[in-house]
């Protein structure tokens, strides 16, 4: 599956793969590191 972008507003950074949130931005208050979002993720 390739990834897409889905604009927002708000400072919304979030990752979700299969309805499952990898990684957000206004939960952690952050950018993910280097290398997070793709360390959450198993292979497929």
């Amino acid at each position: 599956m390739e990834p897409k972008l889905i604009r927002s507003k708000g400072g919304a950074f979030e990752v979700v793969r299969d309805g499952e949130t990898i990684f957000s931005k206004l939960r952690q208050g952050r950018f993910p590191e280097e290398g997070e979002v793709l360390d959450k993720i198993p292979p497929s």
